[in-house]
């Protein structure tokens, strides 16, 4: 639903996990509302599953933005696709789905619904085969979209040597703005497109310092992300109105205090644990509301 107060918007934490099959975070996928647009924002796991306990249908969703190809950032996007063209309680989507991705975007949707062609076929049967069509589009760093005073930019961050390019997105809608990090490093590109943004969703990793020196594949896992003190430093120099963790990723016992506590040696400001199906209303103050379970 839209934002009652005018000129704001509303962005859902749909899933704050990584990896993990953990009940309390689901896979990546946030959610934004504006301008009469749903938007979402990667598909983890379980991205359908909490737009059904929103209660919005999923024939609403507008479309579909990718910040880079690793599963659990795309698992979810089977279900929200062809589910969402069957559509019950809420009814059918009718028509196709847009999704917007780094290279290789295309090509991923393309095998899917090669995959998926029995269904689909059968499926087609009984409802409007272009609710099963998919508008897949590789993008650049850059303007995606923009209709009605939305304005959706990709711009690259760094998730480490192999996964290129990987996108943080800035959307901007009536004078609000609000920057999702993606997967990424400590990246300065990621500061030079937040300047001004009202709300910053960043990832996190943290692990002990035990468990780094011991395993190489935790110091090239930690050196994909993160750190809290990290963190600290981009709210530091951005100043959001808001900084919100998402894609939580806590390693050996380490726990959402910890991040806090370290996220706290290098910034002062306003910084929220994020959870699953918490709701950040951006308008001209920055609200959180929290699902009541």
């Amino acid at each position: 639903m839209e934002s009652s107060a005018k000129g704001s918007f509303k962005v859902t934490l749909l899933g704050t996990g990584a990896p993990p099959p953990l009940i309390e975070r689901f896979g990546p996928c946030t959610l934004v509302e504006a301008g009469g647009e749903k938007f979402l924002f990667d598909a983890g796991r379980g991205a359908l599953q909490r737009l059904f306990q929103l209660g919005i249908p999923f024939k609403d969703v507008s479309g579909l933005f990718l910040t880079h190809l690793h599963s659990d950032h795309v698992v979810g996007i089977p279900d929200l696709w062809l589910t969402g063209r069957i559509g019950r309680p809420w009814g059918a989507r009718t028509v196709p789905l847009p999704v917007w991705g780094p290279a290789g975007t295309r090509e991923m949707m393309s095998y899917l619904e090669k995959a998926f062609q029995f269904d689909i076929g059968i499926r087609n049967k009984h409802y409007q085969s272009q609710g099963a069509e998919v508008l897949a589009e590789d993008v650049s760093e850059g303007m995606v979209y923009e209709k009605s005073g939305l304005r959706i930019a990709a711009f690259e961050v760094n998730h480490g040597p192999l996964v290129k390019p990987a996108f943080g997105y800035r959307i901007d809608y009536t004078g609000r703005s609000v920057v999702l990090s993606g997967d990424t490093c400590y990246n300065e590109n990621l500061i030079c497109h937040s300047r001004g943004a009202d709300l910053l969703v960043h990832e996190v990793a943290t692990a002990s310092e035990e468990l780094q020196q011991s395993s190489e594949q935790m110091q090239k896992i930690l050196g994909n992300h993160t750190p809290p003190e990290q963190a600290g430093e981009v709210f530091a120099q951005v100043q959001p109105k808001l900084a919100v963790f998402s894609h939580v990723l806590l390693f050996d016992g380490s726990t959402e205090k910890d991040v806090m506590i370290r996220t706290r040696k290098t910034y002062s400001g306003p910084v929220e644990m994020g959870e699953d199906l918490m709701t950040v209303e951006v308008g001209e103050e920055v609200r959180i509301r929290r699902f009541t379970w």
